[in-house]
């Protein structure tokens, strides 16, 4: 039986981190991969990584925060959203300040 397609996105995503990429859409894939095989709590700690290496990188931080509400961590998912809106707004992003406010709704 084949390996899932998943797992080789995976360890492509770990090959090109571990050459030192600086790219920070291979972080966030990175991270959004280890979310869709399933591992939430990695992905959550790849969506931190990323937001320290690059601050300014929006989606991050709605990806993360839907995340951190997935493993049930609501404050977590507030902290997200609100460093997200921030971000966004800095960037002047009113798409993604759109986004996370509407999420940022639903958790109360």
């Amino acid at each position: 039986m084949s390996e899932p397609i998943t797992s080789k996105r995976l360890a492509m995503f770990e090959t090109v981190l571990a050459k030192g990429s600086t790219d920070p859409f291979h972080h966030y894939a990175y991270a959004m991969e280890l979310r869709s095989v399933g591992r939430k709590d990695d992905a959550l700690l790849a969506f931190d990584k990323l937001a320290v290496q690059f601050v300014d990188y929006v989606p991050t931080y709605l990806m993360a925060a839907q995340v951190a509400d997935e493993l049930g961590k609501r404050e977590d998912a507030k902290s997200w959203s609100d460093r997200g809106l921030v971000v966004a707004k800095k960037k002047g992003d009113d798409h993604a300040a759109s986004e996370l406010m509407t999420f940022r709704n639903t958790l109360g």
